[in-house]
């Protein structure tokens, strides 16, 4: 009985093998003229390329992805325009390896889970990433050249001397590109197909470090010579604090104009003697405080040995003339007074 029912199952187990034998070998032949085609779910950079096979997914790229690529980015600020082409950039887009990519990630797993995959209509999730080049040195010069043309540096509040006072001049904003946030701008509208081709420029605001209503703390002196009305203008911070009368120096021994400062301060100072002819045989000698120094008081240097001094009350009468060697004449209690209110640094702005 039981050889009887084992000579039964032989056709039916010689059946059944070859049923199998058929399904791998119609497996294996699907499967095989599966090898170009991409599974569904499969993106490139955004783009669905699911069913498609190797050559139409190249099309759909190229039409969707690359064409749309191919323009010029636009960078504006105000007036100003800026442009980037492919072709500056050297943009490069690799669609045949993305392509590549997409059809080995179909062609993942076994056999059995493609055939059922395909046959049943079945899909996987896998996202290609753009496959592009481009040059980052033409990203980096255009962002140079916006730099070059926007950036404005802030000016800071300042003061004018002139024969008739101070004049406050306002300070300035200045404006500073930020190169960080323009070059990713425009490398996400050169590569991204659904971003703008026109990109506008960042920017920020750059303050002085010195406004205007900083200013008057910037000066807490300043001092005036008006050589032609003799008169010597004392500022406390930018506003008039007292007009002094003074002498200053005779033709050929001018008192020197222009913008100096004071350099150095001394109380009862000796006379360093200039080695100028004028000074005949003390040239180049120091007279020490007492009744031969010409130098009462105080003494106040700028430009070098031309200084700010008082005088003997003898010789009071030089005030309002042209009479000394290139120094600023003063009365004794007014030079005593100035002294003490002008601090080394101060501005001298001579007309």
């Amino acid at each position: 009985m039981n050889v009887f029912a084992s000579r039964r199952a032989m056709p039916l187990l010689a059946v059944f093998l070859g049923v199998l034998l058929v399904l791998f070998a119609a497996m294996f032949v699907y499967d095989h003229s599966q090898r170009e085609q991409i599974a569904k779910g499969v993106q490139i950079a955004g783009v669905d390329v699911g069913g498609l096979s190797k050559s139409a997914a190249r099309k759909k790229v190229q039409a969707e992805l690359i064409a749309p690529l191919n323009r010029t980015v636009t960078v504006r600020s105000g007036n100003h325009t800026w442009h980037l082409t492919p072709r500056s950039t050297s943009l490069t887009i690799d669609a045949n390896d993305m392509v590549n990519q997409a059809v080995s990630a179909s062609r993942g797993g076994s056999i059995f889970s493609r055939t059922i995959r395909g046959v049943f209509g079945g899909s996987i999730s896998r996202k290609i990433p753009l496959e592009v080049s481009y040059s980052h040195q033409a990203i980096r010069a255009l962002t140079a050249r916006v730099r070059g043309a926007l950036n404005q540096s802030a000016q800071n509040a300042s003061v004018q001397p002139s024969a008739g006072g101070l004049q406050e001049i306002s300070g300035q904003s200045g404006v500073k590109v930020d190169s960080g946030r323009l070059a990713a701008r425009v490398e996400h509208a050169l590569i991204d197909v659904s971003a703008k081709h026109s990109v506008a420029v960042p920017t920020h605001t750059v303050e002085p470090t010195v406004s205007s209503t900083q200013l008057a703390s910037q000066y807490p002196a300043y001092i005036i010579v008006d050589r032609s009305a003799f008169r010597l203008r004392f500022y406390e911070h930018l506003k008039l604090a007292k007009t002094y009368e003074i002498a200053v120096g005779m033709e050929g021994l001018e008192t020197p104009a222009g913008l100096h400062k004071i350099e150095w301060k001394q109380v009862d100072p000796p006379w360093y003697v200039p080695k100028k002819a004028w000074a005949g045989k003390l040239a180049g000698t120091v007279v020490p405080p007492g009744p031969a120094d010409p130098l009462k008081a105080r003494f106040m240097s700028f430009d070098g040995g031309a200084g700010i001094h008082g005088i003997d009350p003898s010789e009071y009468s030089s005030i309002g003339h042209d009479a000394s060697h290139g120094c600023v004449r003063m009365r004794i209690p007014d030079v005593i007074a100035l002294y003490s209110r002008t601090p080394v640094g101060t501005p001298v702005y001579i007309v």
